[in-house]
């Protein structure tokens, strides 16, 4: 028997090659991404043969079910089930922590479908996962996360994970493996593009209209989808940018999801030399203290997101 054979190392490494020599964690948590990128090409199955139809249900926050946002949490449920690595996950589909195995290691936060409203006119949707050691995240912090992750379902489907060790994306082939595409994305401090949410809120919100105004006049580009996955992947594929969905009237402890939404972001934006606040506080260090908590958040390119925050609070 010949001893000591080295395996050929390839140009695009898969998901788990670039895991387990890349992404600096243990076989639990390998193994743990690896079903969550096997439930990302369900989901992305899914996508294309599920009819788009409402359910006749609306989730925790009031928001009118798609049959595809019910058939991508299933399908992730199952995939974190038939790992036995998740003591507990939270899903925006669902209004309490759900248990699953009190002896695992990890509990899973997620959004199955963010922008899944867009899939009658075929724009960019995605998924986004956030994985914390141990059971509940309430009392946690985005910081506190082990690894974070999402996926964009668009005219190509993609993964992008970090787990401390920088920000990696793939690209799903045609025999269904996730391979490298860029690794170690990073973001510049200055922004060339700006994602504007929550416009309504200029028309009450002076600094916020003086913010959008000053973008237009020095020349930056307006770059917003109404996906936050797709609009936060353009900010970490151009390498610069700055998306904002601060506080208004109507929303005034801000819209998205610190669990789902902006925590998983804020993680994967830190490691990529980008920056998360809520106009006030680094998200980053923002306490979870429910499940359903919303907050404003200003992301992307460090210096445009501290001019923006100031801007906004004087």
């Amino acid at each position: 028997m010949q001893a000591g054979y080295q395996c050929a190392s390839s140009l695009r490494p898969s998901l788990n090659e670039h895991l387990f020599s890349k992404g600096k964690i243990g076989d639990e948590l390998r193994h743990l991404i690896l079903h969550i990128a096997q439930a990302a090409k369900y989901v992305h199955s899914a996508i294309r043969t599920t009819e788009m139809g409402l359910t006749g249900t609306r989730n925790q926050f009031g928001e009118k079910q798609l049959k595809l946002d019910l058939v991508s949490d299933d399908i992730i449920q199952q995939h974190l089930c038939e790992s036995r690595l998740v003591r507990s996950f939270v899903s925006e589909e669902h209004k309490e922590i759900v248990e699953l195995a009190h002896d695992a290691p990890y509990s899973v936060v997620f959004d199955p479908l963010d922008g899944s409203s867009l899939v009658d006119v075929n724009f960019s949707i995605g998924s986004i996962f956030g994985i914390f050691r141990g059971g509940s995240i309430v009392g946690k912090k985005p910081e506190d996360q082990v690894a974070a992750l999402y996926t964009i379902y668009g005219p190509r489907t993609l993964l992008v994970y970090c787990t401390c060790n920088g920000v990696h994306e793939f690209i799903l082939n045609e025999v269904g493996e996730f391979i490298l595409l860029r690794e170690f994305l990073g973001i510049a401090d200055g922004a060339k593009n700006f994602s504007p949410g929550n416009l309504n809120s200029i028309l009450d919100d002076k600094p916020y209209h003086d913010v959008l105004h000053a973008w237009l006049h020095e020349g930056v580009k307006l770059r917003y989808s109404g996906c936050m996955v797709a609009d936060i992947h353009h900010i970490l594929s151009k390498g610069q940018g700055v998306f904002a969905y601060p506080a208004g009237s109507r929303y005034p402890d801000g819209k998205l999801r610190l669990v789902f939404e902006c925590g998983p972001f804020a993680y994967i934006v830190h490691h990529a030399g980008g920056a998360a606040s809520d106009g006030k506080i680094a998200i980053m260090g923002k306490e979870i203290t429910s499940i359903e908590q919303t907050t404003p958040v200003i992301i992307g390119s460090c210096k445009e997101v501290e001019r923006t925050c100031a801007l906004l609070t004087r």
